[in-house]
């Protein structure tokens, strides 16, 4: 069901303040978006096959931003790719899994994204993603 880790999302509190760390090892970002429906900036960093997605809330009411206030920065979840993403999520709801997206929703990079809650995987938030190209 898992192709790869697709990134690991790292909630920050200013893009700007977190790619000072990547650029003085010589890493710059490839891709800046806007995901408004998740009230974030965002910005990906390559590193071998995956991807670090730094996430900087755009609006107290995000979930980054209540994330930042309750945790501090750092990660907040991990994404795989997912070739089908709907049978994914059928596959993870009928094995017990508690699912926070029941249905999927466009993400960065226009890709198809859901989230699995942590009580049903050791306290990790989860994503899966699947690309619609």
């Amino acid at each position: 069901m898992l192709n790869k880790i697709d990134h690991v999302g790292i909630a920050v509190k200013s893009l700007e303040d977190a790619l000072k760390f990547y650029g003085s090892i010589g890493i710059k970002p490839y891709h800046f978006e806007e995901v408004e429906s998740q009230k974030v900036r965002v910005a990906f960093i390559k590193v071998g096959e995956s991807n670090i997605e730094l996430l900087e809330p755009t609006s107290i009411e995000s979930p980054i931003a209540k994330f930042i206030e309750k945790k501090g920065e750092g990660i907040h979840h991990i994404a795989y790719e997912v070739e089908n993403i709907r049978e994914s999520l059928n596959m993870l709801k009928e094995s017990g899994c508690q699912l926070i997206d029941s249905e999927p929703k466009v993400g960065a990079h226009e890709k198809l994204i859901a989230f699995v809650h942590p009580k049903s995987t050791n306290g990790v938030l989860t994503e899966l993603s699947q690309s619609m190209h």
